[in-house]
């Protein structure tokens, strides 16, 4: 099929981000809604060779195979956060592979889930996401072995994603401990930044600093784990900064604190969000966990609105030890992640596990 036309003879395909009620993650149900939902699942047995399920909101599910192999299994998807249909691809692949470095593994194929308004969009658009997924899975060094098409009403693609780890490299999110660190690998803004796509504010300079952050694979995963003073792993996605460390902090049985003027910011996110450009998933990351956060007297909203900020294919969020931080700074540089920054600890909790934001 070909991409419609008006009587002009000009396309009249609309922009991708107008077919979706909400961009990459902040499509994700509201942390109190899945609460709520996951409350009603019956529990069953687990086998003793699932090391990772869903007992702590982790990014993966974790199966030991063997005492050198683990099989991490992990799917993301989402509708456009972009315009561009191989950008669109290139994002939802990277971030669904996230998942996988996040538990400390390396990645070794891919299924791809796709779901596409066929009446609306062209073959030609749509075969361009599904190219932009098969260039991220490529520099991942993994395929694309398979995976399933629906005809939908929004776009909607993305991936899931298998990897390997030795099961004692496992990298939890609930295995933070009083006296970490914490390091950052990427900045936040990219609900932001999506945001001001949507209402037409988004320069192409923005939009350039947008997509090298959202397409830039958390390679470092493997290597910090390797490190015996990295204790856990998560990545920081449509909940938030504030929404993962909550998980680590509850996780842990600890209290997360952030510095927050050390936390990194793409370039050009403050003034946007200054302008108002801020993504509902905010607001509503904010009514389910707010009441677990203690900020300090004078924070505005608009840095609550970065605090819970839906991130896209979002940075490592690592908790170490202290004489392990260089370490880990060093292993994001290798990777090409010289934005990482130590901007938090971990410490023991006062009554029940939260986050403090200094």
């Amino acid at each position: 099929m070909n991409a419609p036309v008006s009587p002009s003879g000009l396309s009249t395909e609309p922009r991708l981000t107008s077919l979706s009620h909400g961009g990459g993650c902040g499509c994700k149900i509201a942390p109190g809604v899945l609460s709520e939902i996951l409350k009603t699942t019956t529990a069953m047995p687990l086998p003793p060779e699932l090391l990772v399920g869903i007992e702590t909101a982790d990014d993966a599910a974790v199966y030991r195979l063997n005492d050198s192999q683990a099989l991490i299994a992990t799917t993301d998807f989402f509708m456009p956060i972009v315009d561009d249909p191989y950008d669109f691809g290139r994002i939802a692949a990277t971030n669904a592979i996230s998942d996988v470095y996040a538990m400390g593994g390396t990645p070794i194929m891919a299924l791809a889930l796709v779901g596409m308004p066929i009446n609306v969009l062209s073959t030609e658009t749509i075969g361009k996401i599904l190219a932009g997924g098969a260039a991220v899975c490529k520099a991942a060094g993994i395929p694309i072995a398979g995976g399933h098409t629906i005809d939908s009403v929004e776009p909607i693609y993305g991936l899931v994603a298998l990897g390997l780890v030795h099961p004692d490299r496992v990298k939890r999110n609930a295995d933070a401990r009083a006296g970490d660190c914490l390091v950052l690998g990427k900045p936040l803004g990219v609900g932001i930044l999506s945001a001001a796509l949507k209402k037409e504010k988004l320069d192409a300079a923005g939009y350039a600093r947008m997509i090298a952050v959202t397409t830039q694979l958390n390679t470092p995963g493997p290597d910090l784990a390797a490190l015996d003073g990295v204790h856990a792993i998560t990545d920081v996605t449509g909940f938030g900064l504030a929404g993962h460390a909550l998980e680590m902090a509850r996780g842990s049985g600890c209290t997360v604190e952030l510095d927050w003027s050390r936390v990194p910011l793409i370039e050009g996110v403050r003034a946007l969000a200054e302008q108002g450009m801020v993504t509902g998933a905010s607001g509503r990351n904010w009514a389910a966990y707010g009441t677990q956060v203690a900020l300090p007297e004078g924070f505005s909203s608009v840095d609550q609105a970065l605090l819970s900020d839906p991130q896209t294919s979002g940075g490592l969020l690592v908790s170490c030890a202290p004489e392990a931080v260089d370490d880990v700074l060093a292993v994001f540089a290798r990777h090409g992640f010289g934005g990482a920054v130590e901007m938090g600890r971990v410490v023991s909790a006062d009554g029940m596990p939260g986050l403090l934001v200094r």
